[in-house]
């Protein structure tokens, strides 16, 4: 099945009904689901000690809402906050510093059956009050916190595509989604996310953050784009897919509104930020954290009328990003294992430069990179440990990465892979293993290092 993972292949509009039909029914590929999945909530400490061993000094993790708040509000569960400050001391104690992520897509049900989650501006003040409770609960400890990661993933995937939870989009397409509107729902999502964030930015400014010594900011995905071809026309509309992409979530941020060509082209679908919200948002990263693994091509969209009947958010940019230049015997570099997933090590330099010019330079943490292989049903263990083209992937993104630190001047503060084990991967399920240790789904779960542990530790002990 072709279903995506993370990263929306931007298919012309004319091959976009064919391919939601490839990715249905099933939202996860191999109808599995992520209750137990790698079992980390019993593992911590094993898998702190792997971590210890390979030389590792900082962890990213997300805490779940639903852990701290099941309800999405009210009262607390004592047991969630136990869990996570164990974790958190389990790390500290191995010098392992911990980068907190909020919210990694999974909202309390209770807040999407009373009030349709992020299409409602009340989820601003609970997720406020979550994020406050985080702060008081951990601060003293936490030191760097990510309030979102991807919100582009799921404004796009849960409010347009309608892969990722609550899957919706348009009437349309409603044979694949129960409801939604496509043309206007993500919009309206990213930007209660956007408020969201800034409010928790400034409750843990004006609360936390003098006596605390933290920073916070956010994890953007951003895929780079080069022009198809040296045409005008291609040039602009790769401009125009990063400025939906990357320039949608962090433009508001640092500049206070959306990209011009957004507002221009989306017009009143897009929510207007007023000048109090405006004043909110800009300024609220302490560091922009960027997961990034591949690049793709970008062109005009040259779509015909009937096409636009498949109208929705993605079409807005006036944009085609693929992976091909002429054809799929023509692409942008070898394939991982996920259909969108490309491997193009310059595209990682070249987004650090973007963003130094674009942005004012400021602090970078890659909170994402890394490639997956896959998972077949009869695999053998000896062999996945065999992981030659994840260690050729890193070492050329980090060479990559080296350079726009030392010869550009890019602001890089820090690197993680995605990711330590093999997990389960949201619309892929268990068929895609992006780990650097193996894990053993049909042994209780036994962790195996893959060959790149062994690069990874001698790689953080060289000098």
């Amino acid at each position: 099945m072709l279903c995506r993972q993370h990263h929306p292949i931007q298919f012309p509009r004319r091959f976009r009904l064919r391919h939601r039909l490839l990715c249905f029914p099933g939202k996860v590929s191999d109808f599995s689901n992520a209750d137990v999945a790698v079992d980390q909530y019993h593992r911590y400490n094993e898998d702190i000690q792997l971590m210890k061993d390979m030389g590792m000094d900082a962890y990213r993790f997300s805490i779940a809402w639903p852990r701290i708040f099941p309800n999405g509000s009210g009262e607390i569960n004592q047991a969630g906050v136990d869990h996570y400050n164990k974790l958190i001391d389990a790390l500290l104690a191995k010098g392992i510093e911990p980068y907190v992520t909020l919210f990694h897509w999974d909202l309390p049900q209770a807040l999407e059956d009373e009030y349709k989650g992020w299409l409602d501006p009340r989820i601003i003040k609970d997720f406020a009050t979550y994020a406050e409770t985080c702060f008081e609960k951990f601060g003293d400890r936490v030191k760097h916190w990510i309030t979102f990661n991807e919100p582009y993933t799921l404004a796009i995937q849960g409010y347009d595509v309608g892969l990722h939870a609550p899957g919706r989009c348009s009437v349309f397409l409603r044979i694949f989604c129960r409801a939604g509107n496509s043309t206007t729902e993500p919009y309206i999502v990213g930007h209660n996310i956007l408020l969201s964030h800034a409010t928790a930015v400034d409750v843990y400014r004006k609360k936390y953050q003098q006596k605390q010594h933290g920073s916070i900011g956010l994890s953007f995905n951003v895929m780079w784009f080069v022009p198809k071809t040296n045409s005008t026309a291609d040039i602009e509309a790769t401009q125009r897919a990063q400025d939906f992409q990357l320039g949608w979530f962090i433009e508001p941020l640092i500049f206070g509104n959306y990209p011009s060509s957004m507002r221009s082209t989306v017009g009143s679908r897009l929510p207007a930020i007023s000048s109090s919200e405006s004043a909110l948002l800009k300024g609220s990263l302490d560091f922009v954290g960027i997961n990034h693994y591949t690049t793709y091509y970008g062109s005009n969209d040259t779509s015909d009328a009937f096409g636009r009947l498949l109208n929705d958010s993605l079409s807005d940019s006036g944009a085609v990003t693929l992976p091909f230049k002429d054809g799929i015997l023509d692409p942008i570099g070898d394939r991982a294992s996920s259909i969108w997933l490309y491997i193009v090590p310059r595209g990682l330099r070249s987004l650090m430069n973007y963003i130094k010019t674009k942005y004012g330079n400021p602090p970078v943490i890659i909170t994402e990179n890394g490639m997956d292989d896959p998972n077949p049903p009869l695999i053998n263990i000896k062999d996945a440990l065999k992981d030659q083209k994840r260690i050729k992937y890193h070492n050329d993104y980090l060479t990559n990465l080296l350079a726009s630190i030392k010869e550009d001047g890019c602001n890089v503060k820090g690197y993680f892979v995605w990711s330590l084990l093999d997990n389960w991967e949201w619309a892929a399920g268990y068929t895609s293993r992006f780990g650097l240790f193996f894990v053993d789904y049909n042994d209780k779960l036994k962790r195996y290092p893959k060959d790149s542990v062994r690069w990874f530790t001698n790689f953080l002990k060289s000098p």
